[in-house]
């Protein structure tokens, strides 16, 4: 485990940096976001951070309250790493970051890797300020994959990797344009329903405001 390291300033922001400032935290934090998930799996969706630092930044985050590993009963029987409810707490700040971030992507470079589940942080962010009040599990289909959301949970995973794990409330299918679109500020989820260029299905609340609004 790494020494922790500290501004010495006597102020919030400081202080929140010496526990989440390091490289890739943050980043370890939005897929964890997603709920539990192997070393392995984590190490596959964090391309480019070695094991080492992986391995580094996980105990840290351990050490700090952050993030907890268990072991899976059988037949799984492997460790798994999740956010504690501070480590939760980190949503807003992900929020907010990739809300300032939106003019920095630009267009996607030959070098930048991308996974699907990349978009769910920025479509959960529109969906929340775009159908206000709405809850429900929504399942997005795009070109590279499939991810859902919880829009409105209030504690627990807020998105996972692969289908809904039941049948969800809104249904969306959109091309990696149109996400892209949406992820970077430029194009509104409600916008991009009425241009045809989301496509929902679903008989819940949530799907029905998309088609409504």
């Amino acid at each position: 485990m790494s020494p922790r390291r500290s501004y010495d300033q006597y102020c919030s922001a400081a202080r929140a940096l010496d526990t989440v400032g390091d490289r890739w935290t943050l980043l370890i934090v939005r897929e964890l976001l997603a709920g539990p998930r192997r070393y392995t799996d984590l190490h596959a969706d964090l391309p480019g951070v070695s094991t080492d630092v992986l391995a580094s930044r996980l105990k840290d985050m351990e050490r700090d309250g952050l993030a907890t590993r268990r072991r899976l009963p059988p037949p799984g029987a492997a460790y798994v790493y999740e956010l504690t409810a501070r480590g939760r707490g980190l949503l807003p700040v992900l929020q907010a970051l990739g809300e300032w971030g939106e003019g920095e992507l630009g267009e996607r470079r030959p070098t930048d890797a991308l996974r699907a589940h990349w978009f769910a942080l920025p479509l959960l962010r529109r969906l929340d300020g775009e159908v206000s009040g709405s809850v429900g599990l929504v399942e997005v289909r795009l070109d590279e994959g499939v991810f859902h959301l919880d829009v409105g949970a209030e504690d627990g995973p807020v998105y996972g990797d692969g289908p809904a794990p039941g049948e969800p409330d809104a249904r969306l299918v959109l091309d990696t344009d149109t996400c892209t679109a949406v992820a970077q500020g430029g194009l509104g989820v409600l916008d991009a329903v009425r241009a045809g260029r989301i496509e929902v299905d679903g008989d819940g609340t949530l799907a029905k405001a998309l088609r409504e609004a």
